[in-house]
């Protein structure tokens, strides 16, 4: 019988984690043939800017619509409802960007394919940590979210290889395998017992109408914002960087490519570090700190080569490996009839926040006359708020899940 569950737990992790794969490969598959496809589309190189800007804040809109959407169907109708639902769109929308023939057509699927990717990893780790031993709880989001960001190494070696469409298609037809694999899954029993008592479920509006439940929600985003400065601003920008540093030869996709597969590592080394300290505060400040060394080195660099770039880019990575804390930390905050609705909503939010840290990054670069000024300026005043907010935020290693919120 030990052995039955031991296998269902493996089980469920490695669908979590395949499921966070291909929600990444999608993720930075479009900035890494955004270019390519737009020129084929028949775009002068200004629209392929503005129309580049312009699907990506599409792309994640939909993710914020589809964190909501996805945490209220899992609060209410399962942690694998959100697993089959979002990875079906996803995968149907995917091979249909493959196919477009103008900028209206793509900008509905980016935002489709959006909304179904939204619900991936939220739902992997509330599921997963609602199965699994409180101990194992944190390695386990770990090796997801480690597995998952090798998505993004894929997606850039796809590329390599493949012309812009075959990319899109081989993404959906990856969806459509795993979702073949969800089917062996079984439901958190956490979830089946709460589903048949009265109390209402998947509520969002709940995280709005007690001060105490808000706040924590609005800590729990921010302690998640440094990460997508670092991938959003850092490495999406980093050719321009690099110019200010007296490196002209950066490339963003490689400064990516380095920046992902440090995430990985350190997603791994936080699920056990937290194990080992049992306690998630002081994995996420120690990974804090680590980012801050190296987005100081980041700042300080003067000439040198872009080979030293992309080493600053791996240790700027490894140290966002604590990703993966604060999305397991948004899990277990919340009781079990409101779990999912965090999980799911709250790393869409760090995503959608992307727009407003860049136009964050825009205002202090102007105000200061230096794009590197900007850059680091912003950096302090994201990394402050998720300081002061991780700080404030109670410890969740070994916390009884099995609660609701009244």
């Amino acid at each position: 019988m030990q052995s039955r569950s031991s296998s269902l737990f493996q089980l469920a992790v490695i669908v979590s984690a395949l499921g966070f794969f291909v929600d990444v490969y999608d993720l930075l598959l479009f900035s890494i043939i955004r270019k390519v496809s737009l020129q084929s589309l028949g775009l002068s190189p200004e629209e392929i800017l503005s129309q580049g800007e312009f699907l990506i804040s599409i792309q994640m809109t939909g993710m914020v619509i589809g964190g909501i959407l996805f945490g209220i169907i899992g609060d209410k109708k399962g942690r694998l409802a959100v697993l089959f639902g979002s990875i079906l769109m996803y995968s149907i929308a995917n091979i249909l960007n493959g196919m477009v023939t103008n900028i209206d057509q793509y900008a509905w699927l980016r935002f489709i394919a959006g909304v179904g990717l939204a619900g991936e990893l939220g739902a992997g780790v509330t599921l997963v940590s609602e199965i699994l031993p409180k101990e194992k709880r944190g390695v386990a989001a770990s090796m997801i979210a480690a597995f998952g960001i090798l998505g993004a190494v894929t997606a850039f070696f796809t590329h390599e290889f493949f012309d812009w469409r075959t990319c899109y298609y081989i993404g959906g037809v990856l969806g459509f395998l795993l979702l073949a694999l969800r089917v062996t899954v079984h439901e958190s029993a956490m979830f089946k017992e709460v589903a048949k008592t009265g109390v209402e479920r998947g509520n969002f509006l709940m995280f709005f109408t007690d001060r105490r439940r808000f706040v924590k929600y609005l800590k729990c985003v921010l302690i998640g914002i440094p990460v997508w400065y670092i991938i959003g601003v850092l490495a999406t920008f980093s050719d321009q960087f690099g110019k200010e540093f007296g490196i002209p030869d950066v490339n963003p996709a490689k400064a990516i490519l380095y920046l992902y597969m440090a995430i990985a590592l350190g997603d791994l080394s936080v699920g056990l570090l937290s194990r080992y300290l049992q306690s998630r505060r002081k994995t996420l400040f120690i990974f804090y700190g680590i980012t801050i060394v190296f987005m100081v080195l980041f700042f300080l660099q003067n000439g040198g080569t872009a080979q030293s770039f992309y080493l600053l880019c791996f240790g700027l990575g490894y140290g966002a490996g604590f990703n993966v804390v604060y999305i397991t930390m948004s899990a277990e905050q919340f009781g079990t009839n409101l779990r999912a609705s965090a999980a799911i909503s709250i790393p869409n939010m760090v995503r959608g926040a992307l727009p407003l840290i860049i136009l964050i990054f825009k205002f202090f670069r102007n105000y200061f006359g230096s794009y590197v000024t900007g850059g680091w300026v912003t950096g302090a005043v994201l990394f402050a708020l998720a300081l002061t907010s991780g700080w404030l935020l109670e410890e969740t290693y070994g916390k009884d899940l099995d609660f609701v919120e009244e």
